[in-house]
């Protein structure tokens, strides 16, 4: 017994069907959750760091847009200047608030560096 061969002429002349791409529901759903969790993100995101610009003003009470500007003598720290500043003052809450107005990373200070103090100690308060 021997096995024949038959060619499928068919298959071969006739050409390539293209299909179409269909989308079930649960496609749909798919795709238009992984397009939408980015942008909901993002909007969390800017909700979140948009509410710390303000808060940072009205924490305080005060407005920090009033500050006079002092230039740093060499080996001067903050101690010294919130005593030759603010006499009366607590020499620890005028180091903090010139650390928060300035951004500073701590209390160390450079020569020639120029930071603001706020109005209310330049004026002696």
């Amino acid at each position: 017994m021997s096995t024949i061969a038959i060619a499928d002429t068919q298959r071969t002349a006739t050409p390539a069907v293209r299909t179409r791409l269909r989308l079930t529901r649960r496609g749909r759903v798919v795709l238009t959750t992984l397009a939408a969790v980015p942008l909901l993100v993002g909007v969390a995101l800017a909700m979140l760091n948009g509410g710390q610009a303000s808060a940072g003003d009205s924490a305080s009470g005060g407005n920090h847009a009033d500050f006079a500007t002092v230039t740093v003598e060499p080996g001067e720290t903050l101690w010294q200047l919130a005593e030759q500043t603010a006499p009366n003052a607590d020499p620890r809450d005028f180091v903090q608030d010139v650390v928060s107005l300035n951004a500073l990373d701590g209390s160390e200070l450079q020569a020639g560096e120029q930071i603001a103090i706020p109005t209310k100690y330049a004026t002696g308060e």
